[in-house]
């Protein structure tokens, strides 16, 4: 079932850039939107987990080098009921983790040293099982995707502010201009709305993997007020998303908190608390 919502909200995200491509730009517009999701869905599908491993400069990890988190993460899979994924390490002073894969078999959650460090054992449990809870979802390809078409229909409004109308005659500019600033906020929304409404449901499932809501209530508390202090570098809007924290959460921007794709903190302890 869920595995059919990913698809299907797939599928609602490019008809909806293909029918901006034709309002931009006619049937040529069309065409082009079609090509182009089709190829970034295509991409993000199959290469966008290695991609962004490979932007964090995620390094793998297994049994031998890292025991205590390989055990914690197989412990947790078989309760779930999912194959063990790839596990990762990430070089960051700035605790955070973030789950990435197209489906159960391609599926790996990557941590940073900062996390390890700040944590203890339960805590890590908790946002172990956060981050197989998105797995187990297929929350991290809906993200992808999502991001993706959120950021093609801002490339596709700068076209048709020189190409608006396409093979039509007379362009409607007013219109042209208007789905140029409303399209782009409207997809902008939809992640947002979809990554909040995610990182609420990967809590939830968190807090019942573990039965300790509170091991999670302690971990996001201590990773909130950690990430404040320390940045990530590397970090990136296009991939802040996929992280339990927002990496940017230091960073006093007011309408980048108010578009953020992560609810707060104190609401997501809230939401943990009426679990108990």
């Amino acid at each position: 079932m869920e595995q059919f919502k990913t698809y299907a909200l797939m599928t609602g995200l490019t008809l909806l850039f293909i029918w901006f491509g034709n309002m931009i730009a006619g049937q040529s517009g069309m065409v082009i939107a079609f090509v182009a999701a089709a190829g970034m869905n295509f991409y993000a599908y199959y290469y966008s987990d290695q991609q962004v491993l490979k932007h964090y400069n995620a390094q793998p990890v297994d049994a031998h080098s890292e025991p205590e988190l390989y055990n914690i993460v197989h412990r947790l899979t078989q309760r779930a009921g999912l194959p063990m994924p790839a596990l990762y390490i990430i070089h960051e002073a700035q605790p955070n983790a973030f789950a990435t894969g197209r489906d159960y078999e391609h599926a790996a959650v990557a941590v940073t040293e900062g996390l390890l460090e700040l944590l203890d054992a339960q805590e890590v449990e908790a946002v172990i099982a956060h981050e197989l809870s998105h797995i187990k979802h297929y929350d991290m390809l809906i993200g992808t995707v999502t991001a993706t078409i959120a950021g093609a229909i801002a490339m596709l409004a700068q076209f048709g502010m020189f190409f608006g109308g396409g093979d039509r005659d007379r362009p409607n500019l007013f219109v042209t201009l208007a789905l140029m600033f409303i399209m782009p906020l409207a997809a902008t929304v939809i992640q947002m709305t979809v990554s909040r409404n995610r990182e609420y449901m990967a809590d939830e499932g968190a807090a019942k993997m573990t039965g300790h809501p509170e091991w999670l209530q302690s971990g996001i508390r201590k990773l909130d007020n950690y990430a404040r202090g320390i940045s990530m570098p590397e970090a990136d809007p296009q991939t802040a998303h996929m992280f339990i924290i927002n990496p940017f959460t230091g960073h006093d921007f007011s309408m980048q908190q108010l578009f953020s794709t992560h609810p707060s903190t104190e609401q997501r302890i809230a939401r943990l608390e009426a679990l108990k």
